[in-house]
């Protein structure tokens, strides 16, 4: 079995068991103002194993699906010592720094709460950007465009997001997450960004 449909598996299991459990969704949701004062921290991954509702559930794992195997079999051929592990700290390290600003944000406030895989998603999403900057991304299986133009497109819309407000959107997360995915695969080997950028080269000269 992959690591990512292990992930998958628990993740919706998981969050099927909170469904029906408001107590325990309770404890594992993300609360900046109990860490802080609580000290605890492990909701900066319980927090990333349960969703909202169904459709939440859903839209997360299926995007986790389409990418994460194709994403976790790339690792394994890039490091292939260490595939599994570096995989594993992609999707659990982009779910926890995704909301650090989210905890800095929000520490000092009792009533925010957050919850849903969604950083680590992108995280995961972003790092197949990285791998293939030119593949043809579909929104809804309606709008398809590169991965690269889809990736800026998604960075400057979650950043409008987060700034607008108002829609119970933690897009902040969406944000780093994304982020984290791409600086945290370049670092594990810098040779990337120049295989990006001679991919973009290519892209401009064909066109």
């Amino acid at each position: 079995m992959s690591l990512t449909l292990l992930i998958l598996l628990v993740t919706v299991a998981v969050s099927m068991i909170a469904f029906s459990n408001p107590g325990l969704q309770d404890k594992l949701m993300f609360k900046p103002y109990r860490i802080d004062g609580n000290r605890e921290w492990y909701r900066f991954v319980s927090s990333g194993l349960i969703h909202a509702d169904w459709m939440h559930l859903l839209v997360n794992m299926f995007v986790l699906f389409s990418f994460g195997e194709i994403v976790e079999f790339y690792y394994q051929q890039t490091f292939p010592e260490k595939g599994p592990v570096l995989y594993f700290l992609l999707y659990f390290g982009g779910m926890m720094t995704a909301v650090l600003p989210t905890y800095r944000k929000h520490r000092n406030n009792p009533g925010y709460n957050g919850l849903g895989a969604s950083g680590a998603v992108s995280a995961v999403v972003f790092a197949f950007i990285l791998f293939n900057p030119l593949e043809r991304l579909c929104l809804y299986g309606v709008l398809c465009l590169p991965g690269v133009i889809f990736g800026v497109a998604y960075l400057v819309f979650s950043y409008y997001m987060d700034k607008r407000g108002g829609d119970r959107v933690n897009h902040d997360a969406h944000l780093w997450g994304a982020i984290y995915g791409i600086v945290f695969t370049v670092l594990l080997k810098p040779s990337l960004l120049i295989h990006f950028f001679e991919q973009l080269v290519y892209f401009r000269n064909a066109i």
